[in-house]
């Protein structure tokens, strides 16, 4: 049942955000000329924010702001329990329901619509007749050991139902797409390919952080993302410490907690820097000052903070496995993501060559352009209306 609220003027921009979707709703339920065509799933706006996320709400701004997208076309599902989503224009809000969990997307969300669905974060709806489902990964097939037994159990079980479910099935990069087909045994010219964008990175401002000055960094310093998930690699970057060190360089530890990092040897090297959660200002800011991104993962579907990184004219160091060439392109060095001195003598060749670190920064800030948020946008657009 949708729930709406009378029209009084409201306190807080949240409350009006949340008034403002729910008349749309009204609204567009209220005349047959205007209905949508298809409906987008906006679970994921309950969710907490990880590379997946991102692509969700980064493509759903972006279909909204397409010339093609007429007015009232589609109908972006949320709970009514979700945090204000996103400014939309042509895009309708409709609120469903209060908790956005495992029901409310598989028996709320279905009854709300008949409409074909979009769902862009791994998981499409098990009634749902027309549905186009984004499968990011197969990491849990590929790198077990990153997830829990029962998330392994859930996905393992789901992601061949939905791969084979699914009227139309995309993935984030031809690596991705590949692996799907293989393992699903689907026909690889089933997949499309929509890449994740680099747009995003340009709204964040490094002069609002002041992290360089709360952790101090005066020496040059290696970025990376930090995980405990085992295909993010971490721990074979932490065992560098050491040589970084004799270099006169830093490691910056950005994401995750200080304690799910290793041993207490490697929290206590004076090189090594445990930043926790950063903000995606923090994060502008960290890039545009390191020496480089340093990216080990064994395997990825696509590799955000690639992109993020040659957006913001970081160099790059990236693992040679899985996705990963495919992203960098020339635009990055490589290293073996199993042997850790591959590592050191690629950081150590940037740190002496300032004029490598102009070139890798020029090549990334070029190369990235291929990766676009409204380019892949459309081609959701084009599948949305396939199935209308």
């Amino acid at each position: 049942m949708i729930e709406t609220q009378p029209t009084e003027k409201l306190a807080s921009p949240a409350e009006r955000s949340r008034l403002e979707t729910q008349i749309n709703c009204k609204r567009q339920m209220s005349h047959q000329a205007g209905a949508s065509e298809w409906s987008i799933n906006g679970r994921f706006f309950s969710q907490k924010t990880t590379g997946v996320q991102r692509y969700a709400s980064e493509i759903v701004a972006a279909i909204d702001t397409l010339d093609d997208l007429r007015p009232g076309e589609a109908t972006m599902f949320i709970a009514n329990s979700a945090p204000a989503p996103i400014a939309l224009n042509s895009i309708e809000l409709c609120a469903v329901g209060q908790s956005a969990n495992q029901i409310w997307e598989q028996w709320q969300l279905p009854r709300s619509t008949s409409k074909p669905i979009l769902n862009l974060c791994n998981r499409g709806i098990i009634a749902a007749k027309q549905q186009t489902i984004c499968i990011h990964d197969t990491n849990v097939f590929t790198c077990p050991e990153s997830y829990s037994r029962q998330f392994r159990l859930f996905y393992k079980a789901l992601l061949p139902f939905f791969a084979r479910r699914a009227s139309r099935l995309t993935t984030v990069s031809s690596y991705s797409a590949d692996e799907l087909s293989t393992r699903f045994d689907i026909p690889r010219e089933r997949i499309t390919v929509l890449y994740n964008g680099h747009e995003h990175a340009f709204r964040w401002r490094a002069a609002n952080s002041d992290i360089m000055r709360r952790f101090r960094f005066d020496r040059p310093f290696v970025l990376t993302i930090g995980s405990q998930a085992k295909h993010k690699n971490i721990g074979m970057l932490m065992g560098l410490a050491d040589a970084l060190d004799d270099m006169g360089v830093d490691l910056a530890v950005a994401g995750g907690s200080g304690g799910i990092f290793a041993d207490d040897a490697n929290r206590k090297q004076a090189n090594v820097r445990l930043l926790g959660y950063v903000s995606d200002d923090d994060l502008a800011a960290l890039l545009s000052n390191a020496l480089c991104l340093a990216f080990p993962s064994l395997t990825e579907g696509f590799g955000l903070p690639l992109v993020e990184a040659m957006a913001l004219g970081c160099p790059v160091i990236s693992s040679n496995s899985a996705c990963m060439p495919e992203i960098c392109g020339d635009a990055a060095l490589f290293a073996d993501p199993t042997d850790p001195s591959s590592w050191r003598r690629q950081i150590k060749t940037l740190l002496d060559s300032k004029s490598l670190q102009g070139e890798l920064s020029s090549r990334g800030r070029l190369h990235v352009r291929r990766f676009s948020w409204r380019q892949s946008a459309a081609g959701y657009l084009g599948l949305m209306r396939s199935l209308s």
